[in-house]
């Protein structure tokens, strides 16, 4: 309360000061190109003064706080010829000037794309993400992940160090590359994709192959203009690739250790002379070995999409995108111990090499059209089905001895998933006097459906031959491998293993940036009304309803540094039954924000420093019941999540791009019911780690014989690592730190780029992992990690046409 007291008092402040405003001095204007068309993106500036602007998507432009006086308008793209004018500017006036370019569209767009293309910063969201602002003014801490970052450390897939780019976020564990699982302020932040909420169970979605990723916006804390219902964490939001119009393709192979073999194709162009009907096409194929002995990750990515301009004002876009992987056993990642951690070779497994491999087919389709009402207001509806299949199994022990060996069983695990998702959101800018409007408002709707088997299992192992991690036998297994009842349908299995789980949801909200002093100040006021219904392993459908609020406020230091405060909530439904019989509540999440933004030299680079501050109240802790078979629940307490964040990113100076990010994060239990003995009041919440430290920076020659070439290095550090479970007794609760170093070199001339990396330079033992208490009858403590691959190297060649 006391934050949006100061809040309220910092808005009467601004709309105090607004009143002896006596009016807006400027310019605006309207650029066009030869052909008639809206000169986009372009930049405009008063030459000598700092004072400039972009024009937006139809080719306008307004430049405020502009004193009186006789000035030179320049406008200007890359490869383009720039031009001036003499104006002059009167009090309380916008002067118009408007200009054409020598140019077509075709060239222009050519241009913007080169000019908009920064390796590693990006200045504004995607229209995914709904809000139409730079990321400069929005008040919250959004980060955005480039594909060129991506592409120049090599990464493959989701699971695969795109975290190093963002700070303070952590996997937990993850079944190898499975699905990302990502956990950052103290929960799990939710995976979406082109602005769609896709998780339908806590092992989803699959991650996603990076040959037909464009971005990754990882928006920090609740965002209540994209969802209510989820964990307060946040979300990251994967934006798949569109049409540029442009006809363009690049072919790319890589090749690494641990008989990597990659290959991927990316092709781009127009279907209809006049540009009215794109294309974009990506497929990709990878076979992919282990640092562990019969592991193995092949994977298969097809990923067309079509985009038609109807008309001058709306935009029909359809893509489909299919991923198949053929993986081994997904419990094969883990060991387990009782001598500690670290106390097995780095490549210990318990897969025998004859297990049948899981095999997943994910489909997904989206289709989204944009209408552009007029100048100021913009609608956006779309429509999403995702269907993901598994057939495969888990491989976990059923028990483990005192001196370290195990009995190793394999559970079923067949899943389907079907989620079909819409929504509906308007843009739009107005006017009301001296306040300017930036709204947002929409529907959201979802049906989300999972149903899984994991109810029969087979034992690899007897107890007089059990299997031993330091003399390991990857032969036919004693009991042989597993033998499962596929007779009845999937759906059948499903209610007897208690594996269904369904979620209906509906919201529908509202948001109204308003702008003071010439939009130097804005102050956000939102909320959304959400209703969720939802059962979870079978049980009965559980019902939320909730009204969110969102207050920001943000204000413009200087035209590149801004200031931001927010208070922001979310809520997850939860089912059970109370202690006390009292009605259950949906656990709230509780987010209040500061933070600093400012872009570097032009906009080259920029950085974000937030502190923020979490509580979770009204989470569940199950306690045995007095009677037999029944189980009750009460509410846990409460959990709170501090922390700081600094992100860097951009190119620092010419030739050198810099990632650069840091997390302090701080969170434990505060608050604790008596009748829970799994935890106490300090405790820190697992998964985290309170240090976080990560920098990737690559500078390529700009002149002279070694022009192109370049070389590229950066590290992650973690300390004060929790494990990724609860536990009282553990005399190693903390892991221990975690430092991975990563180089290599590049070579880029022409239409050829050649990128090649080391990972794991030191060699280090590499892990995360928990402790399980009392979890195995013959041997409650057991240590249980999973490792990373010791020094390993990749080879990547990419050839654009």
């Amino acid at each position: 309360m006391k934050f949006v007291q100061i809040l309220m008092l910092l808005c009467i402040t601004v709309i105090s000061v607004n009143a002896q405003q006596s009016g807006i001095s400027g310019i605006k204007g309207k650029i066009t190109t030869s052909d008639g068309h809206h000169a986009a993106y372009v930049s405009v500036k008063l030459v000598g003064k700092s004072l400039g602007a972009t024009s937006n998507d139809w080719g306008e432009y307004e430049i405020t706080r502009v004193k009186p006086g006789k000035y030179i308008i320049k406008v200007s793209a890359i490869g383009l010829t720039s031009e001036e004018k003499v104006i002059e500017v009167t009090e309380s006036t916008l002067t118009g000037v408007d200009f054409v370019l020598n140019e077509d569209l075709g060239k222009l767009e050519e241009v913007n794309i080169f000019a908009k293309a920064g390796r590693y910063k990006a200045d504004r969201p995607s229209s995914a993400l709904r809000l139409d602002e730079p990321l400069l003014e929005i008040p919250q801490n959004v980060q955005i992940v480039t594909g060129a970052a991506l592409a120049d450390q090599q990464v493959i897939s989701m699971s695969d160090g795109v975290l190093r780019n963002v700070s303070g976020a952590v996997r937990l564990e993850h079944w190898g590359d499975l699905y990302t699982n990502v956990l950052m302020r103290g929960s799990q932040l939710q995976a979406f994709r082109n602005g769609f909420n896709v998780v339908n169970s806590f092992w989803g979605p699959l991650t996603e192959d990076m040959s037909f990723v464009d971005h990754i916006e990882f928006v920090k804390g609740p965002a209540g203009f994209m969802l209510a219902n989820g964990d307060p964490a946040g979300l990251y939001n994967v934006v798949t690739k569109k049409p540029t119009g442009q006809t363009k393709g690049e072919f790319s192979m890589t090749l690494g250790s641990y008989n990597l073999y990659r290959s991927a194709l990316d092709v781009d162009g127009k279907l209809t002379p006049d540009g009215r009907l794109l294309y974009r096409f990506n497929v990709a194929g990878q076979n992919k070995k282990s640092h562990r002995p019969n592991e193995f990750n092949n994977r298969y990515t097809l990923a067309p999409v079509l985009s038609y301009q109807l008309d001058n004002q709306t935009k029909l876009t359809v893509e489909y995108t299919y991923q198949y992987a053929r993986m081994s056993d997904v419990g094969s990642y883990y060991v387990f111990s009782n001598e500690g951690y670290g106390s097995l070779p780095i490549g210990a497994t318990s897969l025998p090499a004859g297990l049948p491999p899981t095999k997943i087919k994910d489909h997904s389709g989206f289709l989204n059209l944009e209408h552009q009402i007029n100048r100021q207001w913009k609608i956006t509806g779309q429509v999403a089905y995702l269907r993901y299949l598994q057939r495969g199994s888990s491989l976990w022990p059923s028990d483990i001895n005192a001196d370290g060996t195990l009995i190793r069983k394999v559970d079923i695990w067949d899943a389907d998933s079907e989620m079909t998702l819409g929504q509906v959101f308007l843009n739009g800018n107005l006017q009301t006097g001296p306040v300017s409007h930036r709204i947002l408002g929409g529907l959201d709707l979802g049906s989300k459906e999972y149903i899984a088997d994991w109810d029969q299992s087979d034992q690899l192992d007897y107890s007089g031959k059990p299997f031993d991690f330091k003399n390991p036998d990857y032969g036919y297994p004693e009991g042989g491998y597993p033998r499962f009842n596929r007779g009845m349908t999937l759906g059948e299995r499903a209610v007897a293993a208690g594996g269904l789980m369904d979620q209906r949801y509906s919201g529908i909200y509202v948001q109204d940036e308003l702008g003071f002093i010439e939009n130097k100040i804005r102050l956000t006021l939102a909320g959304r009304y959400s209703r969720v219904s939802q059962s979870q392993y079978g049980g009965e459908s559980q019902s939320s309803k909730k009204f969110t609020p969102r207050i920001g406020l943000s204000g413009s230091i200087t035209k590149d540094f801004t200031a931001y405060a927010l208070f922001d909530q979310a809520f997850i439904p939860q089912s059970g039954k109370l202690s006390d019989g009292g009605k259950i509540k949906p656990v709230t999440g509780n987010n209040m924000e500061l933070g600093l933004k400012k872009d570097w030299f032009d906009g080259k680079w920029n950085t974000t420093l937030s502190a923020y501050r979490i509580v979770k109240k009204h989470e569940l802790a199950a306690i045995p019941a007095a009677e037999p078979d029944e189980f009750l629940s009460v509410e846990l307490g409460e959990k709170i999540a501090r922390g700081l964040e600094f992100d860097l990113r951009g190119e620092v100076t010419e030739g050198l791009n810099a990632t650069v990010n840091y997390a302090y994060t701080n969170t434990e239990i505060t608050k604790l019911d008596a009748r829970v003995t799994e935890y106490k009041v300090g405790d820190p919440v697992p998964g985290f780690a309170k240090h976080i430290l990560n920098a990737w920076l690559g500078y390529q020659v700009q002149d002279g014989v070694l022009k192109g070439a370049g070389i590229s290095g950066g590290f992650t550090y973690l300390a004060d690592r929790a494990g990724s479970s609860y536990s009282t007794t553990n005399p190693e609760r903390n892991l221990p730190d975690y430092f991975r170093l990563d180089g290599g070199l590049f070579y880029e001339s022409g239409k050829i780029r050649l990128t090649a990396n080391a990972f794991n330079i030191l060699d280090k033992y590499l892990f995360s992992g928990t402790y399980y208490e009392k979890y195995f009858e013959s041997s409650p403590g057991i240590y249980s990690w999973q490792t990373e691959a010791p020094r390993n190297y990749r080879l990547s060649l990419a050839y654009q046409f």
